[in-house]
């Protein structure tokens, strides 16, 4: 076998069908026989997530799930602001809402439609050895079970010691000491539908937050922050939970559908490349989900994970393009880790002068636009910009910014992920997602691999006489220039590209 899959939560899925697209075998293993059928869990899905599933045969995701367009925020029993969320002009909504249920469910269905994918439920991981390649053995209910693999992606979630172990990994971080209750009920609230709605310090829960997400079907996701002594099942049999529950909907019929208390952490493994194995998703970081940052990255981390993978599988690469994953992806995850530290510390203050400030903000948001961009109930999910990466040749012309405003993106260029547009020859996404891509001006003309004619000017912000080699997983790699004498290389990647003039035979490599 090929590669071996560790975990079959959605990151696993994803990793699976996405090398099998490739052409790659693949064994899935799960320690579970069957699947939780249930609970809102990862809920929120991404933009960029929702264009990988897609392009794996996933759309109904996209129209399955609920885009609430309202973002309403309160303070105690004060609304400080509402914001109306753009669209962003793409054929896919900018996010959904949707159980990581239902995710499964319709990934486990193109599973069993692809021939690559052999999948072993009931496998739980006792060990891994690289004695050359990678060795995991199993314990079933039929006995001890050995599985051989060139590679494995290891997505064995946040229980995944075993596994870090054996490659000499663990979760560095921190753990936050206050829980939250998370609650799924079905009920018919009138306009919610289509809000999000964040407490800061609300009568009916007071000193800490509730957040209340809208979900397919007229159910609703609550989380309630509470101390780090809370007991659900005494709420439940006491009947606080009833109150808890009415506090926020009043006297209309409701049904639980789901709950569940959790610790939120902020933790990353040191390496996510060990030898063979790259680790992925929650088996790799842990951050908390203000602003839907775990099973997003877990996406991208399998995206680009399998790209390479094929790669070095086919030939095209040398294995040291695998370190790239480890450079690029363990970057991500410390900037998601930055920014979730950053609203937890907002919700939930370490010290008196993390307390003085977010009093001060919330009290200022009521009358103080301005006031209103420092309070921090989560940034939503976005693409990491690989502009360090060494797989990625900076442009001088097109310096990179840092990060953009909440909810904006950086003019495309080295590093960003190509924006979702329409071209002729269909998404531009799609066209990248089947290998490396390059994007000429009139004039231009590749030699060695797929290219698409592009307006100068337009979404990208093309020039006369360039060339866009864009990578697999949709990323700009370089822009390269006929007549630059300077070569512009993927390193580690053969055989990419070559960028001619029309007009004379002068060659500029990427290759």
């Amino acid at each position: 076998m090929r590669v071996a899959v560790l975990g079959s939560g959605p990151v696993g899925q994803t990793a699976a069908l996405l090398l099998a697209r490739w052409g790659v075998p693949v064994v899935l293993v799960d320690e579970h026989e069957v699947r939780d059928p249930v609970g809102s869990k990862a809920i929120c899905q991404q933009r960029d997530t929702l264009d990988v599933w897609a392009s794996l045969g996933a759309g109904c995701l996209a129209e399955e799930g609920l885009t609430w367009t309202t973002a309403r925020t309160f303070h105690r029993a004060t609304e400080l602001f509402s914001l109306k969320l753009p669209d962003g002009g793409s054929a896919l909504p900018p996010f959904v809402n949707l159980s990581q249920a239902r995710v499964e469910e319709v990934l486990d269905e193109l599973i069993e439609r692809q021939p690559l994918i052999d999948v072993r439920r009931g496998h739980r991981v006792r060990g891994l050895t690289q004695p050359g390649r990678v060795v995991v053995e199993c314990d079933t209910a039929d006995g001890p079970r050995r599985i051989e693999a060139d590679y494995a992606i290891a997505c064995a979630g946040a229980r995944g010691d075993t596994v870090r172990r054996a490659l000499g990994q663990h979760l560095e971080g921190v753990s936050f000491r206050d829980l939250f209750l998370i609650c799924d009920i079905r009920a018919d609230l009138p306009g919610w539908a289509a809000e999000r709605r964040f407490y800061f310090d609300p009568p009916w829960n007071p000193g800490r937050q509730v957040l209340i997400h809208p979900c397919p079907g007229s159910q609703f996701r609550i989380d309630w922050q509470v101390p780090e002594d809370y007991d659900l099942a005494a709420e439940e049999s006491g009947g606080a939970m009833e109150a808890r529950i009415r506090a926020i909907v009043g006297p209309v019929p409701y049904e639980v559908i789901w709950r569940s208390v959790y610790r939120f952490h902020t933790r990353l493994v040191p390496r996510m490349r060990v030898g063979r194995v790259l680790l992925a998703g929650d088996c790799a970081h842990l951050v908390a989900p203000f602003g839907a940052r775990g099973l997003n990255s877990g996406v991208a981390d399998a995206e680009n994970a399998a790209w390479k993978l094929a790669a070095v599988l086919r030939g095209d690469a040398g294995e040291e393009l695998l370190e790239s994953y480890h450079t690029e992806r363990h970057a991500a995850a410390v900037e998601n880790a930055a920014v979730t530290t950053a609203t937890m510390d907002f919700l939930v203050p370490q010290d008196e002068e993390q307390h003085r400030r977010r009093l001060d903000v919330l009290t200022r948001a009521a009358y103080d636009p301005a006031a209103c961009e420092q309070v921090d109930s989560g940034r939503l999910a976005e693409p990491f910009w690989y502009v360090d990466s060494p797989l990625t040749t900076p442009d001088p012309r097109r310096p990179f910014a840092g990060r953009p405003p909440r909810g904006a993106v950086p003019a495309p260029g080295p590093g960003i992920l190509l924006p979702d547009v329409t071209v002729p020859s269909g998404r531009l996404r799609d066209l990248a997602r089947q290998g490396f891509l390059l994007l000429t001006t009139p004039g231009v003309r590749g030699e060695g691999a797929r290219s698409v004619e592009i307006p100068v000017g337009g979404v990208l912000g093309a020039r006369p006489g360039e060339a866009w080699l864009v990578r697999p997983d949709a990323y700009v790699a370089a822009v390269l220039r006929v007549g630059d004498q300077r070569a512009h290389l993927v390193p580690g990647v053969r055989g990419v590209t070559r960028v001619v003039d029309d007009v004379g035979d002068r060659a500029h490599a990427a290759e």
